[in-house]
C-alpha cells in the first residue's frame, strides 16, 4: 500500500517500525570513534559498510516519508476536533435575555409554556372547561432547546443601571506568549571541552611519578637512571533528573505546552550540569566541580590588586601546572570591580564607559558566573588534555503515569541526562580567593 493512502495509525505504527529498524542498526554500528557499519549484523551475515549505508539511507528516507505523512494526517485531525470546537459554539442555544433570533438569523426554540399556549388543540380544550387530559407531541424539538428556552428571563423594564459592573462586561483578549522567569543562565559548559562515551565510567591512567635522571657520564660508566610510575584514575558517569506532572487537558488543549515543557526540562538539566562542573561536591551522584578538585593551586589576593592576583595564578599555572592558563572565571560582581577600575584622574583603564570594552584580563577571556559566591574566582587551562566533560547520552525526555495519575488524567514529563567530569590536571587549575 502506497504511503500516501496509509491512516494516522497506520502511519505510526510503520515510523515506529522503521525507527526500531534503525536504531539496531545504529545500535551495532556504534563505536568509540563514532559508527562503524561493517559491525551491522542485524541486516544479514557478510554486508559490507556501503551496502549497510544504502540500506540506512533508504529506511530513513521512508521514515522521513512516514513521519511528513503523518504529520499532515495530525495537522488535518487536528483541524477537524477545531471544526467541532466551532460548531458547538456555532449552534449553542441563544443567550438568557437574547432575542428568538440565533447566530444564523433563523427563529430560536420557543418555550415550553409558550408552545404549548399557541398550541390549537389545548385552546379548544381549554375553552370546554379543561376536563380530562391532554397530551403533546414535539417531535422536532430537541430537550436541550426546551431546557435551553426554558432558562431565559426577560430582562426588559428593570430599573437597574447598565454599568460595566453591573451589565456585560467588556473582553479583553491575552497577548500571545508569557514573560518568562528570571533564571540563571548556561555560563560555563561552553568552555569545557565535551566528548561522548558508552562506558559507564571514566577510567585513565595518570603519570603519578616522572623523575628525569638523565645526566652526562663519562665514557664507560653507569647509565643515569629516571623514574615513571602510574595509577589508575576513574571518575564515574552519573545521572542529572528533573520531572514536572500535567494534567491530560493541559498537554492536548494548549499546543504549546508539550514544547514548553520540554524546553524547560531540557534546560533545567542543563543548568544543574553548568552549575556543578563548578561547585557539584562529588558525593554520588553529584559530580566534582573545580572548586572541589583535589590539587587544583590557590592565590590568594592580599594587599595586592585584584588584577595582579589573577596575573599570579596564570604564572602558577604555567610554572606549576606546565599549562597554558585560557580563561578566568569569577562572579559578576567581582568583574564589575575590575571593570570599573580608574586612574587617579577618574579615567577607566579598560575603556570609555560609551564603550562596551573587553571582557578580557591579561589577554585572556573572561567567564561571568553566580554559581559560586562572589569573592571566590578561578583561573585555568581549559584543554582537552587537563579536562574533558564525557556525555553518555544527550537530555532524554519521556511522558509516562506515575501512581495513581491514570486515573486522575496527569501524566508526568520527566527528563534525564548522564555525564562524567574528568579533571585530569588538577594543577592545571588555579582557586583566586578575593577575599583572603
Amino acid at each position: 500500500m502506497s504511503i500516501k493512502n496509509l491512516t494516522l495509525k497506520e502511519a505510526r505504527e510503520k515510523l515506529g517500525a522503521k525507527q526500531d529498524e534503525l536504531g539496531k542498526i545504529f545500535e551495532e554500528a556504534k563505536s568509540d570513534d563514532g559508527y562503524d557499519f561493517r559491525q551491522v549484523k542485524c541486516l544479514g551475515e557478510g554486508l559490507d559498510s556501503i551496502a549497510v549505508a544504502e540500506k540506512v539511507k533508504a529506511l530513513n528516507s521512508e521514515a522521513d516519508e512516514l513521519a511528513q505523512h503523518a504529520e499532515k494526517l495530525e495537522e488535518a485531525e487536528y483541524a477537524a476536533k477545531g471544526y467541532n470546537m466551532r460548531e458547538k459554539a456555532y449552534n449553542r442555544p441563544p443567550m438568557p435575555g437574547a432575542s428568538d433570533r440565533d447566530q444564523r438569523g433563523q427563529f430560536g426554540a420557543k418555550s415550553l409554556g409558550q408552545t404549548v399556549a399557541e398550541e390549537k388543540s389545548y385552546q379548544q380544550w381549554a375553552e370546554k372547561g379543561a376536563g380530562g387530559g391532554i397530551s403533546f407531541s414535539y417531535d422536532e424539538m430537541w430537550p436541550s432547546d426546551m431546557l435551553a428556552k426554558g432558562a431565559q428571563f426577560d430582562t426588559l423594564g428593570t430599573k437597574s443601571l447598565m454599568s460595566r459592573t453591573a451589565g456585560y462586561a467588556p473582553e479583553s483578549i491575552r497577548q500571545p506568549g508569557f514573560v518568562e522567569g528570571v533564571t540563571r543562565p548556561i555560563q560555563l559548559l561552553d568552555i569545557i571541552p565535551m566528548f561522548r562515551t558508552g562506558q559507564a565510567a571514566i577510567k585513565y591512567m595518570e603519570e603519578t611519578t616522572r623523575v628525569h635522571g638523565a645526566a652526562a657520564r663519562a665514557e664507560g660508566a653507569a647509565y643515569a637512571e629516571s623514574q615513571f610510575a602510574f595509577t589508575e584514575k576513574s571518575t564515574p558517569v552519573e545521572k542529572i533528573t528533573d520531572s514536572v506532572p500535567v494534567t491530560d487537558e493541559q498537554l492536548e488543549d494548549v499546543p504549546m505546552m508539550e514544547g514548553y515543557i520540554d524546553s524547560r526540562l531540557t534546560f533545567g538539566l542543563r543548568q544543574k550540569l553548568d552549575s556543578m562542573c563548578l561547585v557539584g561536591d562529588g558525593l554520588a551522584p553529584n559530580l566534582r566541580g573545580l572548586k572541589n578538585v583535589a590539587g587544583i593551586q590557590t592565590q590568594a589576593k592580599g594587599a595586592d590588586p585584584t588584577m595582579d592576583a589573577f596575573f599570579k595564578a596564570m604564572t602558577k599555572i604555567r610554572l606549576v601546572g606546565r599549562a597554558i592558563p585560557t580563561h578566568h572565571v569569577m562572579h559578576p560582581l567581582d568583574w564589575q570591580d575590575i571593570r570599573l577600575t580608574r586612574t587617579a584622574d577618574g579615567i577607566y583603564i579598560f575603556g570609555s564607559p560609551t564603550e562596551a570594552g573587553p571582557e578580557r584580563l591579561w589577554g585572556l577571556p573572561v567567564v561571568q558566573q553566580d554559581a559560586d559566591a562572589q569573592g571566590a574566582a578561578y583561573t585555568g587551562s581549559f584543554q582537552p588534555q587537563w579536562v574533558s566533560l564525557f556525555e553518555k547520552k544527550g537530555v532524554d525526555i519521556q511522558i509516562g503515569f506515575v501512581g495513581t495519575q491514570f486515573a486522575e488524567g496527569k501524566r508526568t514529563v520527566r527528563g534525564d541526562t548522564r555525564f562524567a567530569l574528568a579533571w585530569f590536571r588538577p594543577a592545571a587549575f588555579c582557586e583566586v580567593d578575593l577575599l583572603a
